[in-house]
Formats: C-alpha cells, structure tokens, sequence
C-alpha cells in the first residue's frame, strides 16, 4: 500500500507558518488549534522538520502538513514518508524533478509514518513465498541428509550439502576465530568460491581482522563478505559503543543477529562451524539442522577440541594469534576474555553472564519469548 502523493504547491500557502526550529510543545499547541500547519525549513541540513512531522502523525494530527522554505527535491520522499501531504514550491522550482526524485526509490529500509513496508519485511515475505524445496519441506530434507551421512565424516557432510541436485543457494558463517581454519579448509577445498559471511562488528580484536585476510589469502577464499551493523541502528542504539556493558544480548543483536538476517536473505543453506562439545546449547547437534525456515549444516558437529587440532597440524593451517594467550574461543574484545586452566574452551566468553550465544543460532521465537 503506497502512501498519498505528495502535492506540489505554488505561491506562498495559508495556514499557521512555525519555523522548524520552533520547540515541539508549541508546535503540537498549534497543531491543536488548526486544519493546516505549515513548517518552513531554514537550512537544508536540518532534520527537525521531518521529526516534527513525523511525531505529530503519531500523536493523531490529521489535517493537512505543508513543507516550505529550504528544502530540495530530493528531500520530497522523506517530508512524504514522514507526513507531509504537500511542499510549497519556492520561486523557478521545477516541479517535474520533485515527482521524479519523490519516486526514484521504491523500497524503505526503515518502518516511517507511510504504510510502505520496509525492504526487510518485503524479503522475509518474499522468503516466505519461496517456492517448496526438493523433497518437500526443509525439515524433510534434513531428516534425509542427516540419514544419508549419517558415520560419515565432516568431508561428506559438506558434499551433501553442496550436491547441486538439491537446488539450495549456499553460503558459510565464520567468525575466523580459533578453530574456524578448520572449516574453512575443507570449504576451500571443494568450493573456494563459496561465500562466507563474516560479521564485522566493529568490536573485534585486531588480530582477528589480521587473521582474517591471512586466513582468506592463504586458502585462496574468493568470496569471504564482510557484513556490518546498519549505521543508523547503530547510532540510535549504541552511539557511545558502549551497549555490551549494559545490555549484551542487544548488542549481539545490533552488531550480530540483524545484520547476519540482512545479509543471508535468499540463502537457503547455510554453513557453521559449530560442534557439539562446545557448549551445553549444542550437545545434540546435528549435521543437517533447520532454523528460521533455513538449513543450517554444521560439518564438524561430531569434532572434539582433539579433532580440530589435528586437523590444523595435518594442514599446517595457520592459528589465530591469540590462541597462545589463553584466548580458545574469540569473539569481540568487550565480551571476551583468556580461558584458565581447566575451564571450558567458551568460558571466555561473555564470563560473569548468564549468556553462552549471541544469538545467530538461536530459533527467532526463542529469542522473542527471551
């Protein structure tokens, strides 16, 4: 459903005319005494008036909101996405540009006072309607796989899911941590250009970036995507950097759980590196694995701490520089810290909380009822 047009007006327009500048309390009085507010732009750069638009909609404001002043034409989607009904056109303003730029996006990245629905619950819905997959449904075909592997080793595992026969669209998640070399080996064996994920949080130690473009150039991995948080939930979330000491779960969310959805819309299959001794929360994992309508392949479900190592011995893989400081499971530097003797590889990890997942493999309606 699209919002109005907006009207585009010529001359200046009757109505109360408050400066954008003006304080909300006396624009909402305003508000209150008039069918027809006009908010006159003095700068350009200047957000407020589409703040002030868009809170007034909210607070049930329902007659007719012009922009005037300095405003430009591309600026004509916002002042409608933000409630404006109509712009009044300043001397020589060439209307046809204004309809153009008004129109020359057709997806909202972000939910506004418009019905318009945002970029990404038009892909989650276009997920949704994706037609069924080979073997009826996900959960079929992953009962069918984990059957087909099953004693088999991590090498199979992977070739299973990379059977082209089963029409799924593939990528692999990496945190390029302590043990991801493993993985990412056997990846670069039977697929160098697979794409793997990594989610660049921002937060990360500087020997994992190192790490990461060692790691990529040495298995000759030609498609390793670096995925950030979106920049405007950033700053309305965590402008200070500082949202891990407050809430971690939110930051795992920001920086992690979001962006990773964003970017793995319209895979069907997606490759970790998760193992079954790592944490209570994975001691009956599978190979084959459906999770937000999606399936997960864990190849080394069944690898001991043992098992990797020899495996990066037998490969000479290059390590993660701070593994030989205690680091045995590394995620970002605010939440992670060197593991003592005798504790779990992930004790590191978000220590002093009742936390063991940043939530990327955690079932979307846990994470709601949490």
């Amino acid at each position: 459903m699209s919002p109005p047009e907006l009207e585009y007006l010529d001359g200046i327009q009757n109505g109360p005319r408050l400066s954008v500048t003006t304080p909300l309390d006396q624009v909402e009085a305003a508000a209150q005494l008039t069918d027809v507010l006009v908010l006159e732009f003095e700068a350009f750069r200047d957000g407020r008036g589409f703040s002030l638009g868009a809170i007034l909609r909210e607070r049930g404001f329902t007659g007719r909101l012009i922009a005037a002043g300095k405003i430009l034409p591309d600026q004509a989607r916002h002042l409608r996405r933000s409630g404006f009904d109509a712009v009044e056109l300043n001397p020589g303003a060439d209307r046809t540009t204004w309809e153009r730029m008004d129109h020359a996006f057709d997806a909202a990245y972000q939910a506004a006072i418009d019905p318009v629905p945002t970029i990404w619950q038009r892909r989650a819905a276009a997920r949704t309607a994706l037609p069924p997959k080979p073997d009826g449904d996900l959960h079929a075909l992953a009962a069918r796989l984990n059957e087909q592997v099953a004693g088999q080793g991590a090498e199979a595992i992977l070739k299973a899911a990379l059977d082209p026969a089963l029409g799924l669209k593939t990528a692999a998640i990496s945190s390029f941590g302590a043990e991801a070399a493993a993985l990412l080996h056997l990846i670069s064996e039977e697929k160098p250009d697979l794409p793997v994920v990594f989610l660049e949080t921002g937060q990360h130690f500087f020997q994992t970036l190192q790490y990461r473009s060692q790691l990529t150039a040495s298995l000759g991995l030609t498609d390793v995507r670096l995925v950030t948080p979106d920049a405007q939930e950033k700053a309305d979330l965590d402008a200070r950097d500082d949202l891990w000491k407050t809430d971690a779960d939110a930051c795992c969310d920001l920086r992690k759980t979001r962006p990773l959805a964003r970017a793995t819309v319209g895979f069907t299959a997606l490759i970790t590196g998760r193992k079954r001794h790592q944490a209570s929360t994975r001691a009956t994992l599978k190979p084959f694995e459906v999770l937000d309508g999606v399936l997960r392949v864990n190849p080394l479900a069944d690898w001991s701490a043992e098992d990797v190592e020899e495996h990066l011995v037998a490969h000479a893989l290059p390590r993660h520089p701070l593994v030989e400081q205690g680091y045995l499971s590394i995620g970002c530097h605010t939440c992670t810290r060197p593991v003592q003797e005798g504790e779990d590889a992930r004790a590191g990890r978000w220590s002093g909380l009742d936390k063991t997942e940043c939530g990327i493999h955690v079932e979307r309606r846990e994470r709601i009822a949490a």
